[in-house]
């Protein structure tokens, strides 16, 4: 059974930073790529950021680029998300989700699993 467990979410004052974390289980983690997705109320679920299954290559919306950073540790199952600068903008659920192709890390549809999910609440 494929688990994606997200944390690191809570509520910080604009400009400060989160980092998420999302542990995965009952997958061979290095055979996925991992993104990370975000829905605030009222809207569609949105790409985030996405990481090859080697972490070689990263891809960050134009949204969030040069304050959102994501990595990954094989070895550990785990994907984060390093979330610096924060907005109240940035006030979202935000969802891991793994993919066996990378082409498609941007695509929520295209997503093979998902993890249930991290409130993020930025205060101005």
């Amino acid at each position: 059974q494929v688990q994606l467990v997200e944390s690191g979410g809570g509520l910080v004052q604009a400009g400060g930073s989160l980092r998420l974390s999302c542990a995965a289980s009952g997958l061979t983690f290095s055979n996925y790529a991992m993104g990370w997705f975000r829905q605030a109320p009222g809207n569609e679920r949105e790409f985030v950021a996405g990481v090859r299954k080697s972490g070689s290559s990263t891809y960050v919306a134009d949204s969030v680029k040069g304050r959102f950073t994501i990595s990954r540790d094989n070895a550990k199952s785990t994907v984060y998300l390093q979330m610096n600068n924060l907005k109240p903008e940035d006030t979202a659920v935000y969802y891991c989700a793994a993919s066996g192709s990378y082409s498609y890390i941007a695509t929520s549809h295209a997503m093979d699993y998902w993890g249930k999910g991290t409130l993020v609440t930025v205060s101005s």
